[in-house]
C-alpha cells in the first residue's frame, strides 16, 4: 500500500487538480479540477489543445453579431470544451470561470453563469458536476446568491480575507477558494521575511476562514488554492478541499513525508473567533482596511481580465 504524501493527504482532504492541462491530471487521480483564464490561455498554446481551440472557433463562427460578440461566444465554448474533457478524467466536478471583466456587475455575472450551465446542459453534462467560478467581490457574492437558489453551484475565487469569506458564506456559495500563495507573496514582498509552516500568512488566512465556517455552521466549503510550496499544503491537511497544480501534485506523490491532519471540524468549533456582522458598507470598509486583500483582489481581476483579452485576440485572428 502506497504511503506517499499525496495518498496520505487524500485521507483528510478532497484533492483537486488546478490546471488547464488535463493530460497531466491522470497520474494524480484528483476528485475535482479547477481552471481559470490564465490556465486556459496557457493551455491553448500547447499543440495538444489546438484541436479544442479549432473546434470552439468552428462551433462559434455561426453566431450572429459583430466579431467581438462572436469571440466571446467562442470563449464560452472553449471554456466548456475544456470542462467537458476534464470531466472525462475526474469523477467529480470542474470549475469554469465567469469573465473577470464582469466582476462588478451582478446581473451580467448571473446571465453568464446561466449561459455556461446551459452550454454544459446542451452537451449532456449535469449541473451537479459544474462549479461556476466567480470573483469574490461584493457583486460576485450577490450574483452567487441568486444562482445558488436556482441550483447553480458556485466557487468564489480570488479570496484574500475574512470579510470576503463571510459575504460568500452568507450568499450560500457552494465553496470558496482562498489564495494561499498570493497572500504569502504579498507579505514576503512587503516585509522581506520568509514565512514557513503555520506562520505563513496564507495558511493563517485559510485556518481563520475554516474556523469561522465550522464554528458558525456554514455549509460553504473551503478550498485552499494558489500554493507556492508543499509545506503550505501540508499545513492545511484536513481542509475541505485543496486545489493543487500538477508540479506540486508530483512533489507530493514523490514524497514519503508523514502527513498529519492539521484542520479538524471539532477543534474549529472551539475557536474563539467572533461573528462578523456584515452588510455592503461594512464589507467595503473592511476590505479597504486590508491593504493586502484590496491589492491582490484588484490585481487578480486585472490579470484574469488580461488573459481573457489575450484569448479573444487569438480567436479574433481566426475569425
Amino acid at each position: 500500500m502506497s504511503t506517499n504524501a499525496l495518498d496520505q493527504l487524500k485521507k483528510f482532504t478532497t484533492v483537486v487538480a488546478d490546471t488547464g492541462d488535463f493530460a497531466s491530471m491522470k497520474a494524480y487521480a484528483p476528485q475535482d479540477a479547477t481552471t481559470n483564464p490564465t490556465l486556459i490561455e496557457k493551455a491553448v498554446e500547447m499543440p495538444a489543445y489546438q484541436g479544442l481551440l479549432e473546434k470552439a472557433v468552428a462551433e462559434g463562427k455561426g453566431e450572429a453579431g459583430p466579431k467581438e460578440v462572436r469571440a466571446r461566444a467562442i470563449i464560452d465554448q472553449l471554456l466548456t470544451l475544456f470542462g467537458r474533457e476534464i470531466l472525462k478524467i475526474v469523477p467529480g466536478r470542474v470549475s469554469t470561470e465567469v469573465d473577470a471583466r464582469l466582476s462588478f456587475d451582478v446581473q451580467a455575472t448571473v446571465e453568464k453563469a446561466r449561459h455556461l450551465i446551459e452550454i454544459y446542459r446542451a452537451a449532456g453534462i449535469d449541473r451537479e458536476r459544474i462549479l461556476i467560478k466567480i470573483a469574490a467581490t461584493w457583486e460576485g457574492a450577490q450574483a452567487a446568491k441568486i444562482v445558488q437558489k436556482e441550483g447553480i453551484q458556485c466557487n468564489l475565487t480570488l479570496m484574500f480575507s475574512l470579510p470576503q469569506a463571510v459575504a460568500c458564506a452568507e450568499a450560500g456559495a457552494r465553496l470558496i477558494s482562498p489564495f494561499v500563495g498570493r497572500i504569502y507573496d504579498w507579505y514576503k514582498k512587503s516585509t522581506g521575511k520568509e514565512y514557513v509552516g503555520a506562520e505563513d500568512p496564507g495558511v493563517k488566512s485559510v485556518r481563520q476562514i475554516y474556523a469561522y465556517y465550522k464554528k458558525f455552521g456554514y455549509a460553504t466549503q473551503v478550498m485552499g488554492a494558489s500554493f507556492r510550496n508543499m509545506g503550505q499544503i501540508l499545513e492545511l491537511a484536513g481542509c475541505d478541499l485543496l486545489t493543487i497544480s500538477p508540479n506540486l501534485l508530483g512533489e507530493l506523490q514523490s514524497s514519503s513525508v508523514a502527513v498529519v491532519q492539521k484542520l479538524d471540524v471539532a477543534e474549529a468549533k472551539k475557536d474563539s473567533i467572533e461573528k462578523l456582522p456584515l452588510d455592503e458598507k461594512s464589507f467595503r470598509f473592511l476590505l479597504n482596511e486590508d491593504a493586502m486583500a484590496t491589492e491582490k483582489l484588484a490585481e487578480g481581476i486585472r490579470l484574469f481580465s488580461a488573459d481573457i483579452v489575450k484569448l479573444e485576440k487569438k480567436i479574433l485572428a481566426k475569425i
